[in-house]
C-alpha cells in the first residue's frame, strides 16, 4: 500500500498485517519504516511520484521470495490543499494532482499485470471532498472528484479480468494531514492583495478552524483502517466504502439535493467559523 508513513495508512498496515497479510508499506523516509516495521510488515520506500521508486515496487513484487501473488494494491498516499480557487497557485494546483491523482495511476498501471494475474484488488482512499465540494476545498476536492473518475473507469475496463475496482471515502480522520492543509493556508494569507483580502479574508480566517473541527470530530485511524481492510477483504465488496457518519451522510445528500441546497448547507458550516461581525458567506451574500 502507498501512503503508510502515518495515520490512516500506518494504521491500514497494522490491521491488514493482523488479518494476515504481508503488507509491502510504502513509506517516504527508513525512519517512518523502522517506527511501522513488525510482523507481517515490510516498508519500502516510495514516492508515488518517482518512477524509480515505482520500478523498485513491480521488481520486488515480481521477485518476491515465497512466490505469493499481489492480492491488493491501496492507493492512499495524498497530500492536503485548501485555499480560494483564485489564490492557490497554479505549480500547488499541479503538485497535489501530481500526488493525489497521476501518482496512483502511476502506481496502478505498473502493478496492474501482477493483479490481473492473481485477479486481485484495486483500492483507493479518496474522500467524501470527492463528492462535494465547498468553498476553500477546491484543489483538495478537486484531485479527489479526479480519483473518483479514475476509479469508475478503471472498475469497468478491469471487469472483465476479475480485478476488483473499490473506493473508500473517508470523512474526518484525526490524522495529522489537517495540521499540514492548515500551514498551506497562512502561505497564502501572507500572498493576499487588498482586492482579494476583501474577498476572502473571512473565508481564509474561518478554514483553519473548520478543518481543526472536522478533524476533531472524525473517526481514529483505526477506525479507519477497520473500513479499509474490509474493502480489501470483502468477498463481494461495494463499489464504495464510506468512514464516518458524516461523510455518510453527506455523499447520500450530493447524490439526491439540488446544487443550491448543497451550497446553502456547507455554506453553513464555514459561516459558524467566521470571525465574529463577519458575516460574509463564500458566496458573497450575507447572513
Amino acid at each position: 500500500m502507498t501512503g503508510a508513513s502515518t495515520g490512516m495508512g500506518a494504521a491500514t498496515a497494522r490491521e491488514l498485517a493482523r488479518r494476515g497479510f504481508h503488507v509491502l508499506a510504502g513509506v517516504r523516509r527508513d525512519s517512518d519504516g523502522d517506527k511501522l516495521r513488525a510482523a507481517n510488515i515490510e516498508p519500502v520506500i516510495l514516492d508515488i511520484t518517482e518512477p524509480d521508486h515505482i520500478a523498485a515496487l513491480v521488481a520486488r513484487v515480481d521477485a518476491d521470495p515465497r512466490g505469493r501473488a499481489l492480492r491488493a494494491l491501496v492507493n492512499n498516499a495524498g497530500i492536503p490543499g485548501a485555499g480560494p480557487v483564485e489564490l492557490v497557485p497554479v505549480d500547488e494546483w499541479r503538485r497535489l494532482f501530481e500526488v493525489n491523482v497521476f501518482g496512483h495511476i502511476a502506481v496502478t498501471q505498473a502493478l496492474l499485470p501482477a493483479l490481473v494475474r492473481s485477479r486481485g484488488r484495486v483500492v483507493n482512499i479518496t474522500s467524501m471532498s470527492g463528492k462535494l465540494s465547498m468553498a476553500g476545498y477546491g484543489p483538495y476536492a478537486g484531485s479527489k472528484f479526479a480519483m473518483e473518475a479514475v476509479s469508475d473507469a478503471l472498475r469497468n475496463e478491469l471487469a472483465p479480468t476479475g480485478v476488483r475496482v473499490v473506493v473508500v471515502e473517508p470523512g474526518g480522520v484525526k490524522t495529522e494531514m489537517a495540521g499540514h492543509g492548515s500551514s498551506g493556508l497562512q502561505r497564502l494569507d501572507e500572498r493576499m492583495t487588498e482586492d482579494q483580502r476583501s474577498r476572502y479574508g473571512g473565508l481564509m480566517r474561518a478554514l483553519p478552524s473548520h478543518i481543526a473541527a472536522f478533524t476533531k470530530a472524525g473517526v481514529t485511524s483505526d477506525v479507519a483502517a477497520r473500513k479499509i481492510a474490509r474493502a480489501v477483504t470483502d468477498p463481494k465488496p461495494r463499489t464504495r466504502y464510506t468512514i464516518g457518519t458524516t461523510a455518510a451522510f453527506l455523499v447520500r445528500a450530493a447524490r439526491v439535493l439540488p446544487d443550491r441546497v448543497l451550497d446553502r448547507l456547507t455554506t453553513a458550516d464555514l459561516r459558524k467559523h467566521y470571525p465574529a461581525g463577519d458575516e460574509r458567506t463564500p458566496a458573497g451574500h450575507r447572513a
